[in-house]
């Protein structure tokens, strides 16, 4: 089944590519891999999805950040490949999680991204991951996250 179906069967849709918010691009197709920017994450609204783990959010809410990081991920992907099935492999994902200095949770939260590329995409989900609690991230959103995707050629 093609993994936009998937999605909708999963109630999710992609948004729309984010355009850069400052000096470097959203993607780059080098050697058979695409490394995406660092994605953050947006809800349905469009609105920034901010917070810190720990303290103003719990680990169910980061989960949905990182899941909108993971769709922006996709919609990236997307715009770079043309269709998604161009994803042969998702390599490696690298979460960052605003949270506290007591906040130990950050490989749960980042489950928000992993168990939707396990979905998607099965075994061709399962990645190499770090999860990393960090003071703050850019505008206030409580995960950011970038990729490294294996791809077929078209």
């Amino acid at each position: 089944m093609p993994i936009e179906d998937k999605l909708s069967e999963l109630g999710l849709s992609l948004p729309d590519a984010p355009a850069p918010a400052a000096n470097y691009v959203p993607y780059v197709l080098y050697g058979g891999f695409l490394h995406t920017a660092g994605q953050i994450p947006f809800d349905a609204d469009g609105n920034l999805i901010t917070g810190c783990l720990g303290d103003t959010m719990d680990v169910e809410e980061g989960q949905a950040a990182a899941l909108a990081c993971a769709l922006a991920i996709l919609a990236q992907a997307k715009a770079a490949l043309g269709s998604l099935e161009r994803i042969d492999q998702v390599v490696k994902l690298n979460v960052f999680v605003a949270s506290t200095p007591a906040f130990s949770k950050q490989p749960l939260v980042a489950n928000g991204a992993s168990d939707l590329f396990a979905n998607l995409l099965g075994e061709r989900g399962r990645h190499a991951r770090s999860a990393v609690g960090v003071a703050a991230l850019p505008l206030g959103v409580a995960v950011e996250i970038d990729a490294v995707l294996g791809v077929r050629d078209a």
